[in-house]
């Protein structure tokens, strides 16, 4: 393709021509002639009206922020764009595309209602109006295979979450002189075993306690120690249940997380006050004068939750370094994160040349210095990110080997914000056993849930 800005506003004839050209050349998905959700790919794209609107979960400061992004787009195609944002997306977003009144673009925060309303036809695959190749190649490996359905992709991410960071005071830390960039889960528990040894402190800071959310960061755990020992190809097999849940391998990963959280002295309050503890309140004890903890492994967000002096210094007060692959299981760096992934409900050539927009490593940039918002795009100018902190933790993810979406958010929710979330707290509270808490899911997953979720789901990464 043509390496130019191509959302800029061109007459409606001209545009639907490239479009055109798009389909007949660059645009190669990886199982074209797979199906196709009920869309016609053959057809063009309407002509815009000059107005394309836009439904979210984000707002405040970072509704503020996105329209900030938005508008270098609106004053050279001289679209208007107007954002909508709802607290209550994942349910609101259904009853309007059910009712017959979607916006034209939607941004999901988790897959799962992406691929719900693409086996409904509901929903354009980017293939038929985005350079997929080029996003391909531009993305976090793996990142589009988080809205794929029946071998077809149906929304790009616009922004990216890192969760597999591992976060330190950096002062005790430096002073402690322990390892910045242990190589594998077998050196990270030695770190932990000298801090504990040097100091007398638990090594590890991890708090659970969410209200009637408690046990996602469980979930979180057990996604991380899913993707290091058994690699990405067994981690989809996982989350789209083409394995049962409670796999041997499964069980496994669970019982890897409570080797470490349930290991005596290896956690800040023990096992009952994991579940006892806030989880935006885990890390605190690490920035008193005498660190009651030193690590956290928790997702790029937790930097809103430190302290207030912290945040004003977040390169001097906080060290990272990534969590690490397990010797012996996956070859490679994964990263398991998140993001909202933008997905088209309407095809006209106002939606498109947003999309192209919104979903390039052109978009981001007001919000990216506001702090708060990381690109998917390896291509993207770090240089606007606020501080080298994030600049790292957007570097964890580019040069990761694998990124994987969150497989409790890609899961039905009767598991991924239910049985899994309860299911962790059983577990850690010691009331069932790993492969109870694994027999109990797998009965309750739902026979809907699969008949949705085709076994062609299938993932390129």
């Amino acid at each position: 393709m043509v390496a130019t800005t191509r959302w800029r506003r061109a007459t409606a004839p001209a545009l639907t021509a490239a479009v055109a050209l798009t389909l007949a050349g660059c645009l190669q998905n990886p199982d074209e002639g797979a199906g196709t959700g009920g869309f016609d790919a053959g057809a063009e794209p309407e002509e815009g009206d000059g107005v394309v609107t836009i439904m979210g979960a984000f707002g405040g400061g970072e509704e503020e922020l996105f329209n900030a992004s938005l508008a270098p787009f609106e004053e050279e195609s001289g679209i208007d764009v107007q954002y909508v944002s709802d607290q209550d997306f994942t349910t609101n977003i259904l009853i309007r595309v059910d009712s017959g009144d979607p916006p034209d673009v939607g941004l999901f925060p988790q897959p799962g209602g992406v691929m719900q309303m693409a086996a409904d036809g509901k929903v354009v695959p980017i293939d038929s109006y985005l350079d997929y190749d080029a996003l391909q190649s531009s993305l976090v490996t793996g990142f589009l295979d988080s809205a794929r359905y029946e071998g077809r992709v149906y929304a790009a991410p616009m922004r990216m979450a890192v969760k597999s960071i591992v976060w330190y005071p950096k002062k005790a830390y430096e002073e402690g002189g322990w390892s910045t960039e242990p190589a594998n889960l077998g050196e990270l528990s030695e770190v932990a075993d000298q801090i504990a040894s040097d100091t007398g402190a638990a090594p590890w800071c991890i708090g659970w306690e969410s209200a009637q959310a408690t046990g996602w960061v469980g979930t979180d755990w057990v996604e991380e120690y899913m993707l290091r020992l058994h690699g990405p190809d067994v981690y989809d097999d996982w989350i789209f249940h083409r394995i049962p849940f409670n796999d041997e391998r499964v069980v496994a990963a669970i019982e890897a997380y409570g080797e470490l959280a349930n290991k005596e002295g290896n956690v800040l309050g023990g096992s009952t006050g994991i579940l006892s503890t806030p989880f935006a309140e885990a890390m605190l004890p690490a920035f008193e004068d005498d660190p009651g903890c030193y690590l956290m492994r928790q997702g790029n967000f937790a930097t809103g939750f430190f302290p207030e002096d912290v945040q004003a210094n977040l390169d001097e007060e906080i060290g990272i370094y990534v969590f690490p692959p397990a010797e012996g299981g996956f070859d490679g760096q994964p990263i398991l994160g998140g993001g909202d992934l933008a997905a088209a409900f309407s095809y006209d050539t106002d939606t498109i040349a947003l999309m192209e927009f919104m979903t390039s490593d052109e978009f981001g940039g007001p919000w990216a210095e506001g702090g708060g918002w990381l690109s998917p795009h390896t291509t993207f100018d770090t240089s606007l990110y606020p501080d080298e902190t994030t600049r790292q933790i957007a570097e964890f993810g580019y040069d990761a080997d694998v990124f994987r979406y969150d497989g409790s958010d890609v899961m039905p929710k009767e598991v991924g914000s239910d049985s899994f979330w309860k299911g962790m707290v059983e577990f850690q509270d010691g009331s069932k056993s790993a492969q109870e808490v694994a027999d109990d899911i797998e009965q309750g997953w739902p026979e809907s849930a699969d008949d949705a979720m085709s076994e062609d789901t299938e993932s390129d990464g």
